[in-house]
């Protein structure tokens, strides 16, 4: 007798959540060397590890994994100021995200450097390496230059289909593989264009109350590479 092919999932309005457990976290060659690093925190030199890469490569997933494990505070760069400093080295292991996005060079500064004295643990991440950053601080500057920094790359084929799946399952989507093998070959190779493409299904199942099949998807994509 053949195995019974399992049902298609109807799409339903259910609360949308990112998992960011380890568990969660799709590892392939372009992205197993920063967990490695993260996992390996206790020998960071200064105390200090940024990872970096494109929008939706896993940083923030990383930051998470190392935040559970660590008990580390995580704030965005852009809320960063000097009066926090002191309150956050007293927590031990910081992340810092976007870090980009800073506000005020000299708070990062501070941090880094009590950070190092007072033997805690900071994490960042940004699109780009720290050296790369636009911080107007000389002292800053040559601190981030220094710092050991990881590139999460683009996906390769394992990490791409991990990541699709990963897409549905925050949305409590279920999807047959064929539908994820029709869309690997056809949808652009960046973790942007996935999630485009995933919300995109999404919201036209909930409105048309289909289940995403490989037609679905079909008519669904081409209406989504159609629009301007």
């Amino acid at each position: 007798m053949s195995a019974a092919k399992k049902p298609y999932q109807l799409t339903l309005d259910l609360p949308f959540r990112t998992a960011f457990e380890r568990d969660a976290f799709v590892v392939s060659a372009c992205n197993e060397a920063a967990l490695r690093a993260v996992d390996d925190w206790d020998a960071w030199p200064g105390n200090c590890l940024a990872i970096y890469g494109p929008a939706g490569s896993g940083k923030t997933h990383l930051a998470h994994v190392w935040k559970e494990v660590s008990s580390a505070v995580l704030i965005s760069a852009e809320d960063l100021t000097p009066e926090m400093v002191p309150e956050l080295v007293e927590q031990k292991c910081v992340v810092l995200e976007d870090g980009e996005r800073l506000g005020e060079p000299a708070a990062l500064f501070h941090l880094i450097n009590l950070i190092r004295q007072e033997g805690g643990s900071l994490l960042l991440t940004g699109r780009r390496p720290p050296a790369q950053w636009s911080v107007g601080l000389a002292d800053l500057a040559s601190r981030l230059a220094g710092l050991l920094a990881v590139r999460l790359d683009e996906p390769d084929d394992v990490l791409f289909r991990g990541v699709m799946q990963k897409q549905f399952a925050d949305r409590q989507i279920g999807i047959e593989d064929d539908v994820i093998d029709y869309l690997l070959v056809r949808v652009e190779r960046s973790f942007d264009e996935v999630k485009a493409i995933v919300r995109a299904l999404d919201a036209a199942a909930l409105a048309e109350k289909r289940p995403i099949t490989v037609r679905f998807a079909a008519q669904v994509l081409d209406s989504f590479t159609a629009a301007p």
